[in-house]
């Protein structure tokens, strides 16, 4: 008999989709690029409201309830590793 709750499904199913986003491999600048580009430095979704000069509630980062977070940050550094590391380019427009 299966004995699985809802968050253990669902962390059951997207186990697969984790283990191929930890695989990739960057293997050439272009894709290196393209993963910088895609995947943010930070999360978007945090602000700050602001009204006349004065911040009236600020708006947590959301990402770290992204199940793929961990290997997203991931990828983006083996990204920022190759391009540093391997083709010698400054990284630091990425950086920001």
């Amino acid at each position: 008999m299966l004995n699985f709750s809802a968050n253990q499904w669902t962390i059951n199913l997207l186990h697969p989709i984790a283990q191929k986003l930890e695989a990739i491999e960057i293997r050439n600048a272009k894709m290196a690029h393209f993963f910088c580009r895609l995947i943010p430095s930070q999360c978007p979704f945090e602000r700050d409201i602001r009204c006349f000069g004065h911040t009236l509630f600020h708006i947590p980062p959301m990402c770290k309830l992204n199940p793929f977070y961990q290997q997203l940050m991931e990828l983006r550094f083996k990204a920022l590793s190759y391009l540093a590391d391997i083709c010698g380019e400054d990284v630091a427009v990425y950086c920001q």
